[in-house]
């Protein structure tokens, strides 16, 4: 809590003691209240009590140690790629993917006047989607561990020469004026969250609506063995969306993958998929089931 800027520590108190009374509807995520993750949390739960954390391996925490029932993480953007690397984080924690929820994001320069600014504060995802704009007005993009939070530092440095790209709710959170509505340079800027949970989903609760799978994998190393181990799923007509792969280590000798596909265990298809993928793998770890919350494909 002592790292969030000094105008966000009253909001963040008030909500962790909420969260603190009632922690089964606390929804965890990463950055300081205003930030677009809290607002994901509020779209998701709106009954539920956000709770901000610093980083994401305290938003992970927070629900493994039962002081948030569920966490929300943000995990690629449609402009600028991956945000967290959930494949890195999700695996030691313990916890499962329950839900995704899509979100368009659209930022606001905020300020303590109207300009002009030498430089603006951000998250640097949210620099990225505002590259061309900043860019065009000759204001210099400095990164901040989230755009809430870079709000509240400017609110904090009381500069009228810098400004902070953030969730137009930071403006009114942290006293700012906003200066320029929906700065992000793409206007389908949208951004994939995952909920997170102690307790998976129980894929038969999942039949009868679309569904999505999430796992990670090693394949051995022998010849051809990421072809083997995916050609299960193109005999299994199952369409995989998400392939990404990630070096474990330093070594550069194994390298994981990370997937989404749509589906989930209990269809014969999937499961065929998923044993054949097994048999040509070191390590497979499923990371949960869930409902599909946009059409794929």
């Amino acid at each position: 809590m002592e790292s969030f800027p000094a105008p966000a520590l009253a909001l963040v108190e008030r909500m962790q003691a909420a969260a603190a009374a009632d922690p089964a509807r606390a929804i965890a995520f990463q950055g300081a209240p205003g930030a677009n993750s809290h607002r994901a949390a509020l779209e998701w739960s709106p009954h539920g009590l956000p709770l901000p954390c610093f980083a994401f391996e305290d938003a992970l925490d927070a629900v493994a140690a039962g002081r948030a029932g569920s966490a929300i993480i943000p995990i690629e953007n449609s402009r600028h790629g991956r945000v967290a690397d959930i494949h890195f984080l999700l695996p030691g924690s313990g916890l499962a993917i329950v839900a995704e929820h899509f979100m368009p994001i659209h930022h606001a320069l905020m300020a303590l006047s109207d300009g002009p600014f030498t430089a603006a504060y951000s998250h640097p995802q949210a620099l990225g989607q505002s590259r061309e704009y900043l860019r065009a007005r000759g204001i210099v993009p400095l990164s901040h561990a989230d755009t809430a939070g870079a709000a509240a530092y400017v609110a904090e440095r009381g500069d009228p020469t810098i400004a902070a790209i953030a969730p137009a709710m930071a403006a009114e959170l942290y006293g700012l004026r906003i200066v320029d509505e929906r700065v992000e340079d793409a206007p389908d800027n949208t951004t994939r969250f995952v909920v997170l949970a102690r307790d998976p989903l129980d894929p038969a609760t999942l039949a009868g609506g679309p569904a999505m799978t999430t796992f990670v994998f090693e394949v051995k190393n022998t010849p051809a063995a990421l072809y083997k181990a995916l050609g299960g799923f193109a005999t299994n007509g199952v369409n995989m969306t998400k392939l990404e792969s990630y070096q474990r280590g330093a070594s550069f000798s194994a390298t994981m993958f990370y997937v989404d596909i749509v589906g989930a265990p209990g269809d014969p298809a999937i499961d065929r998929a998923l044993e054949e993928l097994a048999f040509h793998s070191k390590e497979l770890r499923l990371l949960g089931s869930y409902r599909q919350a946009r059409p794929r494909g």
